[in-house]
Order: C-alpha cells, then sequence, then structure tokens
C-alpha cells in the first residue's frame, strides 16, 4: 500500500542532492551523512540544488519506493535551523509541497497527546 501520513517520522536532508541519484545513491546519503536508519519505515527528503525538484525515500514492507515532484515554476522553502538534517513534521512537509510560505504561518492552538 503506498501511503503517507502523519504516523511516520520526515527527515529533511539539508544538504543538495543530486536528483541523478536513485535508491542506492539516496540510501548512502541517508546511512552516511544524515545517520538514518533506513529501513524505520522514515521517509527521507532530499531537494536539488535550484530547489524545484524534491525525492521521497522510504522503505515499504517489501522494498524501497522513491516519490519524486519537479515544480515547473518556483522553488521550495527550506525551513530555518541549521545541521546535516532536520526532522519535519506531515502538516510541515505538506505547506512546503504546497509552497506555502513557512514564515507566515500562524498556527493555532490544539492538543498534543503527552508521549
Amino acid at each position: 500500500m503506498l501511503s503517507l501520513g502523519s504516523a511516520r517520522r520526515y527527515h529533511l536532508y539539508r544538504g543538495v542532492a543530486d536528483m541523478r541519484k536513485s535508491f542506492n545513491g539516496l540510501s548512502g546519503i541517508v546511512l552516511g551523512q544524515m545517520k538514518g536508519a533506513l529501513l524505520s519505515g522514515d521517509v527521507f527528503i532530499f531537494l536539488n540544488r535550484r530547489r524545484n525538484s524534491m525525492k521521497l525515500l522510504v522503505w515499504e514492507r517489501s522494498g524501497f519506493v522513491i516519490w519524486y515532484k519537479r515544480l515547473e515554476q518556483g522553488t521550495f522553502e527550506l525551513p530555518a535551523g541549521e545541521g546535516q538534517s532536520c526532522e519535519l513534521t506531515w502538516d510541515k512537509l505538506i505547506l512546503i509541497l504546497e509552497g506555502v510560505q513557512l514564515g507566515s504561518v500562524r498556527r493555532r492552538k490544539r492538543y498534543n497527546r503527552p508521549d
């Protein structure tokens, strides 16, 4: 079943990824630079230098899946932060994909269940 949603964890690679990379190349970035667990079911997000292409790499039950989006116009916004990678929420990923300016988003108070 192909699915993404709020139950998964999302990790954004803040460096530049070569969009010619496929499963093995992106997996190498996850292991070598992001220090991520490839088979965890987490989603790893990569952007190109111009920030107009995005790849999502995830392990499904029987193998890797890559989702690829290329914008015809505009760029994806990187959230503020430092370091080689950062964790995103599902909500923030959707805002980035839809082109919403992250600095202009104002969130209303919601219940968060304690962990």
